[in-house]
Formats: structure tokens, sequence, C-alpha cells
């Protein structure tokens, strides 16, 4: 891919006295995984293409605290939250787009309590009223007519009750959207959410991505599609462990669709 990726920051709109219509927040999954970079190039690919005036925060971004508090450490959490808040309000931020459910959901439901009130989307929401509006195209391409099973995030899903918008943008691709089991407000944990990302496995029989995986296996899907960082670690591990990499991707909802036109 030879696009030009534009990447504004705050500082720099600021000082042009520019307010971009929204503030990506990249997330640490997003800044630092090798693999979730490539979810937040793809996104801002698509935003490129459709002309959306944004920006991020750049080395002004910290952790929102989520797994300090889902830890238990409560006085972290506050710590990092005060200080982004600050931040965000000194540029006085009103809609924040993020592609990593547990950012959408702390910065959305726990920021406001702590003097951080935004509107805050997650990017297959934004990207669904995007579609709406006429502001971006989505082709088939290479995944028309491809399975797709897609895993709800436990922040997006159950906490706070976005089900349709990335099943949506699936379908506009021409694909067959196939769901597992157990999906929607019966869908099953990953097994990184609670901060369990950063630590091994208790024993136990089975490790949970493990049980994800075989879940998405049994629709027999091409592409198993995620809508959050951590979620794709899991599911990627999972694909792994039951050596099925050579014939199952597990892919963001904003890779599908950047990738749709890029045979």
């Amino acid at each position: 891919m030879s696009e030009v990726l534009h990447v504004p920051t705050m500082a720099e709109m600021m000082a042009q006295g520019k307010q971009p219509e929204v503030l990506f927040w990249v997330g640490c999954a997003g800044s630092f995984d090798d693999r979730a970079k490539k979810i937040t190039k793809a996104f801002v690919r698509i935003l490129n293409r459709a002309n959306v005036e944004f920006a991020v925060l750049g080395t002004e971004e910290s952790c929102t605290g989520d797994p300090a508090k889902r830890a238990g450490n409560e006085f972290l959490f506050q710590m990092q939250a005060m200080m982004n808040i600050e931040v965000l309000n000194a540029y006085e931020a009103k809609k924040i787009v993020t592609a990593c459910p547990h950012c959408f959901n702390t910065l959305k439901n726990e920021y406001p309590e702590l003097g951080g009130t935004y509107e805050v989307v997650h990017h297959t929401e934004f990207l669904k009223s995007m579609l709406d509006a006429g502001r971006l195209t989505i082709e088939g391409g290479q995944f028309k007519g491809k399975r797709i099973t897609f895993h709800d995030p436990c922040y997006l899903g159950r906490a706070n009750n976005v089900y349709e918008a990335p099943r949506d943008l699936i379908q506009k691709l021409d694909a067959e959207l196939v769901e597992m089991k157990r999906s929607r407000a019966n869908g099953l944990c990953c097994g990184a959410g609670g901060a369990q990302m950063f630590k091994e496995p208790e024993n136990g029989n089975k490790d949970i991505n493990v049980e994800r995986t075989e879940d998405a296996l049994e629709t027999q899907a091409h592409i198993i599609a995620a809508g959050c960082p951590f979620c794709n670690t899991m599911m990627t591990d999972g694909v792994k462990a039951k050596e099925r990499e050579g014939d199952v991707k597990v892919m963001d909802v904003a890779e599908l669709i950047a990738n749709a036109q890029d045979l």
C-alpha cells in the first residue's frame, strides 16, 4: 500500500484555529501492539478516503485507566483519567471515536463522574453513521460471498448494547454473515476482559479463548471479524491453538472495509 496516511494532532489543529469533527482515540493497543497498529492504520485510511476531519492526541494521549480499574487499582485509574480529562477539556473535545471497546466504555461511562463528558462512539458505529449519511461507500471486493462470523466484544455488546453496527457493515460487504451459537447478548467473552489480557489464565481444562474460537470455527467461517484489539489477539491465538491459521483469518471490521478494494 503506497497510500499516504494523514494523521493530524489536536495541537496542530488548534494551532491552525481548527476544531476537528472527531477526535480519534487510538488507545494503547492501537498505538503499541504491532497487530493492532494495522487496525489503526485501516481506520485512518477510511477516514482519509471519506475526507473526515479528525485528529489524534499523539503523545498527549495516555492510557484511559481501564486495565488499572479492572485489576482493582481505583487510585491509579483516577490519576490516569484525570490527566486525560484535563487534556481533552483543554482541547474542548466534543466527539471521540475509538476502535477499542475498553477505551470506549471507560471514556463513555466512567469519565463523566470525574468531569469528562463527551460523545463517545465505537468505530463501527461511526462508520455505520458515515455509510447512512452517504459519506462512505462499501463494496464487497475480495470479501464478497465469504462466510464471516462476528465475535461480540463484551464492552461493546453486553456493556453498551452495540450489536447491529458491526453486523450491518459486514453485510454491506456482500458477505455471508453467520452467527455463532453464542452471540449478541448471549456472546462469550474472549478471555481478555477485566485486565485478564495481562496475566496467564488460571489452571483449568481449557483456555477461554480456545472455547470461544471453537464457537467461531463451528460456523465454518472463512473470517472471524472482531471489533476489539484484545479480542483480535485472543481469537488469533485460539485459531493458532487449533492449527487453523492457514484457512481462517481474524480481522477487525475496519480492516475488512479498508481492504475490500485492495485486492
